[in-house]
């Protein structure tokens, strides 16, 4: 895989995009902090029927908890993006290197931030099937597998990889960001939309990242 070549200057489209994101993750943030009734509605009964399945299947539960808690774990997410930092300052890539970290880290206080100023209840049960620390929005599992994804997908286009290798890593993060999502969800430890909000805000921070990185590195005159 060759160096990274200068990125196209094609930083508004790439800001608009994370504008947009940003917007819808507000309208969520808002919908959330309010109240809102059709939302409540709908997140009690994905969580309700969720929850029962969880207890009926108990095979099903563990499996997802080994997902949840092993797979898609933040620190598991964290880990990878610790190894292409250290496969970028290999290379020489120490800007990218540092930028790829700054974003995890950036993201994850954000995502820390919002849980404490939001303090929205995670879903209680009197047969739990799994425990979680912290307040429930956004989800921190569901926005960190989001952010180390769409960076990892941002990086093989800046380097030029083969249509091949960024088809197969795009499924593999659909998979993941769909995955991690129901884990939660289906364990009982968040509303769908803390998942939401996660993915939202994880999109946001990705590309409003790859834009800045555009400005730093694109060409000048």
């Amino acid at each position: 895989m060759r160096s990274p070549a200068p990125a196209p200057y094609s930083r508004p489209p790439v800001l608009l995009a994370g504008a947009l994101f940003t917007a819808a993750f507000a309208v969520l943030l808002v919908l959330v902090a309010a109240g809102w009734g059709p939302l409540l509605s709908l997140d009690g009964d994905l969580a309700n029927g969720l929850h029962r399945w969880a207890v009926d299947a108990p095979g099903a539960t563990r499996a997802n908890r080994i997902l949840s808690d092993w797979v898609w774990d933040p620190w598991a997410m964290r880990a990878v993006v610790a190894v292409v930092f250290g496969w970028l300052l290999l290379r020489g890539d120490r800007l990218l290197a540092l930028w790829i970290v700054a974003t995890s880290a950036v993201g994850a206080l954000l995502q820390q931030t919002l849980k404490a100023a939001v303090g929205r209840e995670r879903p209680q049960w009197p047969d739990p099937v799994d425990s979680a620390h912290y307040a429930a929005f956004p989800s921190g599992h569901e926005m960190t597998a989001t952010v180390t994804f769409g960076l990892l997908l941002w990086l093989l286009r800046l380097y030029g990889a083969p249509r091949a290798a960024r088809t197969g890593l795009l499924v593999a993060g659909m998979v993941s960001v769909v995955g991690v999502g129901f884990t939660r969800l289906y364990l009982g430890v968040h509303w769908f939309s803390d998942v939401l909000g996660g993915w939202l805000l994880g999109v946001a921070v990705v590309l409003f990242s790859a834009a800045l990185y555009t400005q730093r590195t694109a060409p000048r005159g």
